[in-house]
């Protein structure tokens, strides 16, 4: 099989995460995506707003009619900093040695990768796919991939792709523009403004069950 692999803090998610997830499920023939909410993700300045059972729920509810989609709790569950590579390992390890796992990263986030733990071990165990981000062009390239990086990958003309010394891949994939964002979701919530078509309904409705990203939670920290 091969598993996509889709993390972050979802909070909350919303339209632009489904899209961009089916976009890569379906370039990629993958036969599942999972999105893997970050419980203490350690490149936010802040916690995310909303407690990590409450975006588990939302992210199970927006992906609950596809079945290509899933959701992990191992970030959850893990104690202390939401490392990628932990968590890339945690899947290595507890899937059959057929399984290929690539993990899905927007292009802001691979900019900063040279700073990830581990990184030079990382490489060596997933392919990475990356995505554009609205506004983003065409502009992915070799010159992408971060400096200290980028000597350990060369260009494979078959696959259109960057070939790391390790065997894996790296991708660069062009996603239909959705310039929907989670803390412009927040803000409009918290001004009691409407955030229908952001989300899917059955996330908009749990929202305003559970009271989530009013103006009393503005003294709490945002991603």
């Amino acid at each position: 099989m091969k598993i996509g692999l889709f993390g972050g803090t979802f909070d909350p998610i919303h339209w632009g995460h489904l899209r961009s997830a089916e976009e890569v499920r379906e370039t990629f023939s993958l036969d599942r995506v999972y999105f893997i909410p970050a419980s203490n993700p350690p490149h936010k300045r802040r916690k995310p707003t909303t407690s990590a059972r409450d975006r588990f729920e939302m992210v199970r509810l927006a992906i609950a009619r596809n079945s290509g989609f899933g959701v992990s709790d191992v970030e959850l569950l893990r104690r202390g900093k939401s490392y990628s590579i932990d968590t890339i390992r945690y899947f290595a390890q507890r899937n059959s040695p057929g399984h290929s796992f690539y993990f899905i990263l927007g292009l802001d986030a691979f900019s900063e990768i040279d700073s990830w733990k581990d990184v030079q071990d990382i490489f060596p165990l997933c392919h990475f796919i990356v995505t554009s981000r609205p506004g983003s062009g065409d502009g992915m390239s070799y010159r992408t991939i971060p400096v200290a990086v980028r000597r350990g990958f060369c260009y494979d003309p078959r696959e259109k792709a960057y070939r790391h010394r390790g065997g894996k891949y790296l991708f660069f994939t062009r996603l239909t523009d959705i310039a929907i964002s989670a803390s412009e979701i927040r803000n409009r919530l918290k001004g009691g403004k409407s955030i229908r078509y952001l989300v899917p309904l059955n996330i908009e409705t749990y929202i305003k069950k559970k009271g989530l990203y009013r103006k009393h939670q503005e003294g709490r920290s945002q991603d």
